[in-house]
């Protein structure tokens, strides 16, 4: 596997087939993380994404993880998408406010697994940032340190952030769950609904 820094340095000078190395290794990763938060817009939203990595010549510190930055600047560009709805007056906190805040009349995954459903639901009850956090953990496999690095704060930061977002996902599964039996199924099983729940999402073409 070509070293992401050199293509990333390849593309910058101009090398637009180490372009589509960088952008075939992350579009699919992307694409789940923008869909499950910004629906029919995500394939925009990939492409600002991969212009600012574009733009940002000499950002990426030598040794840093491209991964993280990569995801460091989605969240960026995902943050700055929800401001751009907001009037000027009206303030976007993504430590406060959740999908649904943001988008109340998005449907949910229909014919999947009712965990699946549920958990859907409770990640987008939850506040943004912390929506974020718990994909990157479940979805992209990344350490505490790795999302650190993505959210710009110390590795015992982001344990803390970590964990209080299962907490706040785990008060969501409780009051949305159905029965006792679904609660339980979902929570015996997290990381394997999350999953799935990716599994349910193709990128868009």
């Amino acid at each position: 596997m070509q070293d992401e820094h050199e293509l990333l340095a390849a593309w910058q000078s101009g090398d637009e087939v180490a372009g589509e190395v960088l952008f075939e290794r992350y579009y699919e990763g992307l694409s789940f993380f923008f869909l499950s938060k910004a629906g029919e817009d995500a394939r925009d939203l990939i492409q600002r994404t991969f212009l600012v990595l574009l733009e940002n010549q000499g950002r990426v510190r030598e040794g840093g993880n491209l991964h993280c930055y990569l995801y460091g600047i989605a969240r960026n560009v995902l943050y700055q998408y929800y401001r751009s709805k907001r009037n000027q007056r009206d303030r976007f906190v993504p430590e406060e406010e959740s999908f649904e805040d943001l988008v109340p009349s998005a449907s949910t995954l229909i014919g999947q697994a009712e965990e699946s459903q549920l958990l859907l639901q409770a990640l987008r009850r939850i506040p943004l940032e912390s929506q974020v956090i718990l994909e990157l953990y479940f979805w992209e496999q990344m350490t505490a340190k790795q999302i650190g690095e993505v959210l710009d704060v110390p590795e015992g930061t982001a344990r803390t952030r970590i964990r209080r977002a299962k907490q706040l996902l785990e008060k969501q599964l409780e009051l949305l769950a159905s029965s006792p039996d679904l609660l339980q199924s979902t929570l015996s099983d997290l990381e394997g609904w999350a999953q799935n729940l990716r599994a349910a999402w193709s990128p868009p073409q």
